[in-house]
């Protein structure tokens, strides 16, 4: 599982290492391995480093020692010469850094204006050295996050510094992983510099391929049938929206139910039952719910029926503006931005902009699991560190693609596991399989859904590549 923290954990983390160190150890792990990961830059190459006050500023004029010693050339721009780490800058110009007035045209670029304290949103001289990144594109590389953005909230309140990868210390950030702000970072390196014993529990975190363990609780046995498996209950589709109750069903039949019973108009419950005879059309026990993929003016009668029935839900699409005002069973929200905005009677603008901030009101206020799905979807429960999305590509926006994710969620929910697991997992797997289906090119949702089973067995064997 990759972990992050906030910056007054790390801050802390931080302190108490550093008081088991030699004076300026610390900053010589991070400045080493800064310099390691800049190795792409050839000898010969000028690298501008943007430095601002305190310690960021001094890692990257510590690694601007070891570039130089590469035989790579560095200018540095001073952001407050009275700031600027006095020590590092010394070592910086001893080895044949020379300090230069503003940017021109270096092909490279160090960000290291502001670390993780600093309040987001750049201004004078910082927000100008930004708009210069932006216009000119030389190579960014930013030192532990990019400056201007929001750490804490991944929000991007002003100028902010766009880079084309970062360079993070002892642990990733929210700003690293969540939108808008990830958005800045880029390909993101991790230096380890002994962090990890000193930080408390995460409060971010991203399923990766090795995580095949949490599917566990929730797998068959030697004993199992089809509904110790879980059945699962779907109420999906319209008549304008057939496909979303067929690609929901898809999608619950590549997860772990051992059934499915579909709930809805019988001339469509004869279509899915042709098309996937493994599917019973008629009402009976369920241990799960999915409610709403494609639904039309049935899709709050049937909210009430799955709610009567006291069994986890997945709540989407069409049933999301029926939901009550609080939930008395483990219930996982899958909306995208729009669909929270309504939800939470605000724009859709304003959920894009903050989508953490926005996606953990709906979870305190519905006492519910929220997916918010993007292209980094959120997965957020009060009391538990939020779980962000890093699977898939840009193809995975593509119609249907809900609807599948929708049935696969509830599958997962039906055969056992928590809401926040369930959501999380499904949407890292549906992730893959979107890319395992067609790689770097276009899919359609049942291309998904097809390659979801495949996918999900190669997470079980600890293979997914």
């Amino acid at each position: 599982m990759l972990t992050g923290h906030r910056v007054e954990d790390v801050r802390a983390a931080e302190e108490a290492l550093a008081a088991t160190l030699p004076e300026g150890e610390l900053m010589r792990r991070a400045s080493r391995g800064l310099a390691d990961e800049l190795c792409e830059i050839p000898p010969g190459e000028v690298v501008l480093c943007l430095i601002g006050p305190g310690n960021n500023g001094g890692d990257a004029l510590y690694a601007a020692v070891h570039l130089l010693d590469r035989g790579v050339r560095v200018d540095l721009c001073l952001l407050d010469d009275a700031k600027v780490h006095i020590e590092g800058l010394a070592a910086a110009r001893s080895a044949g850094a020379q300090v230069v007035a503003a940017p021109t045209s270096q092909r490279w670029c160090l960000d290291a204006l502001f670390g993780i304290g600093a309040r987001p949103g750049l201004s004078g001289r910082a927000a100008e050295w930004a708009q210069w990144v932006e216009e000119s594109r030389p190579q960014v590389i930013a030192v532990d996050v990019p400056s201007g953005v929001d750490v804490d909230g991944a929000t991007r309140p002003g100028a902010s510094v766009r880079a084309d990868s970062t360079v993070t210390f002892g642990t990733y950030k929210g700003g690293l992983l969540i939108e808008p702000a990830a958005t800045m970072a880029g390909r993101i390196g991790l230096v380890d510099i002994g962090l990890t014993p000193y930080l408390p529990p995460a409060r971010f975190e991203s399923i990766e391929a090795s995580d095949g363990h949490l599917l566990a609780p929730a797998l068959p046995q030697g004993s199992s049938h089809k509904y110790s498996r879980g059945v699962l209950g779907i109420a999906a589709g319209s008549e304008h929206y057939a496909g979303a109750a067929h690609l929901c069903v898809a999608g619950a039949q590549a997860g772990l139910a051992g059934m499915i019973r579909f709930l809805g108009d019988s001339a469509l419950g004869e279509r899915i039952v042709d098309r996937a005879p493994e599917v019973v059309a008629e009402r009976g026990r369920v241990q799960a719910w999915v409610v709403g993929p494609g639904s039309g003016d049935d899709a709050a009668a049937h909210l009430a029926t799955a709610l009567d029935d006291g069994v986890p839900l997945v709540v989407d699409a069409s049933a999301l503006p029926h939901i009550p005002d609080t939930f008395d069973v483990p219930v996982l929200l899958t909306p995208h931005a729009g669909e929270l905005a309504d939800l939470l009677g605000v724009g859709r603008e304003d959920v894009e902009a903050d989508p953490l901030t926005h996606a953990t009101a709906a979870a305190e206020r519905w006492n519910a699991t929220v997916l918010l799905k993007g292209s980094r979807t959120l997965v957020v429960q009060a009391g538990a560190p939020v779980r962000v999305n890093l699977s898939g590509s840009p193809w995975l926006g593509t119609a249907g693609a809900g609807d599948v994710l929708a049935g696969f969620a509830g599958s997962l929910l039906a055969a056992g596991l928590a809401p926040r697991d369930a959501g999380s997992i499904a949407a890292y797997l549906h992730g893959v399989a979107s890319v395992r289906a067609n790689p770097g090119g276009p899919v359609v949702a049942a291309d998904v859904a097809r390659a979801l089973p495949s996918t999900v067995a190669a997470f079980i064997r600890g293979s997914l590549a």
